[in-house]
């Protein structure tokens, strides 16, 4: 018989490995309103990146070609959306919420399309692609009591989204690229006249937050569902990391905690035993959005100044108005 403890330590395990994708797409969605812009389609740039990767590992058989393929297909998404917000001065809302209907259509038609083709319904992803992207042998690292499986027993992609909320937070603070995207994000109208290119800087800054989005995507259908294609294989998560970028006020380090936090919640329904507590699964599911809705509440009454978005967030920029 499993011991509690065994128990506990898989149920903490299973959560770091459910928090990814969400941590991937609450730093693309944060870097992004930090210049300004708010984008609903995370869900659609994690779905393009979950089937591109997935695509590519399928085709070339490399892991580094699979996760270069899910980066751009995120840029891709978000580029589409850049062009309509910040050239074209579309709605944003209505801009993403329409990149998340088009990435989730086009992600589930290339992935059950490559399924109904192969003999076997489905098309799996190679062993060396998978091999390669799930946790790593550290050695005498992974063997240490406890800590050798929580810290140091996870898939490259796992150490590449901590890596990434630390390096954001230490460009946001650090670095005068980082002081200048902050400025076009609360005043664009000041950070232009002291000679910084709005545009530029929030093209960049967008297609960058696509990118880290799709990565998570990429988690998703070759670490988490190893190389086998599901409908709907994101499931919601990046309706999640909108939420997160709220409950982390907007600060890369703190996402990484709001992440493990909704990634507990959506593996609790795995390690509660039925003979403790009777809960239905549905109830378990819908639990992470539940939890989601309340935050939202909560934080819009107690946000304080420093912990505001970003003044400028959601409003378009026209040049000629300064």
């Amino acid at each position: 018989m499993v011991s509690f403890w065994d128990q506990a330590l898989a149920f903490l395990y299973a959560s770091i490995l459910a928090s990814v994708p969400l941590l991937y797409g609450t730093l693309g969605e944060i870097i992004t309103e930090k210049s300004g812009n708010i984008n609903l389609g995370v869900e659609g740039m994690m779905y393009l990146g979950a089937v591109m990767g997935y695509l590519a590992a399928h085709l070339f058989d490399s892991p580094l070609l699979a996760v270069l393929f899910a980066f751009l297909a995120g840029m891709a998404g978000a580029l589409i959306y850049a062009v309509l917000t910040v050239s074209l001065k579309a709605n944003q809302n209505v801009a993403g919420l329409t990149l998340t209907v088009f990435g989730t259509g086009v992600a589930n038609f290339i992935g059950e399309s490559l399924g109904s083709s192969a003999p076997a319904g489905t098309v799996f992803v190679s062993g060396r692609v998978i091999g390669t992207l799930v946790p790593l042998d550290l050695g005498p690292l992974s063997d240490i009591p406890v800590l050798g499986r929580l810290l140091f027993q996870h898939s490259i992609l796992t150490y590449l989204a901590v890596a990434a909320a630390l390096g954001m937070h230490w460009y946001l603070h650090k670095t005068r690229r980082g002081l200048n995207l902050r400025a076009v994000g609360e005043n664009p109208s000041a950070a232009d006249a002291m000679g910084v290119e709005v545009s530029k800087y929030k093209y960049a800054h967008i297609l960058f937050g696509g990118g880290l989005c799709g990565l998570g995507g990429v988690y998703v259908s070759l670490v988490t569902c190893l190389g086998n294609w599901q409908p709907n294989i994101i499931g919601g998560q990046g309706w999640i990391a909108l939420a997160l970028v709220i409950f982390a006020s907007w600060k890369p380090r703190r996402a990484i905690l709001g992440s493990l936090v909704f990634g507990a919640l959506s593996m609790l329904r795995l390690y509660i035993p039925k003979d403790v507590i009777d809960i239905p699964g549905a109830i378990f599911s819908m639990l992470p959005f539940a939890v989601t809705c309340i935050v939202l509440v909560v934080s819009s009454i107690r946000m304080k100044k420093e912990n505001q978005q970003p003044a400028a967030c959601g409003i378009n920029y026209f040049r000629e108005e300064r």
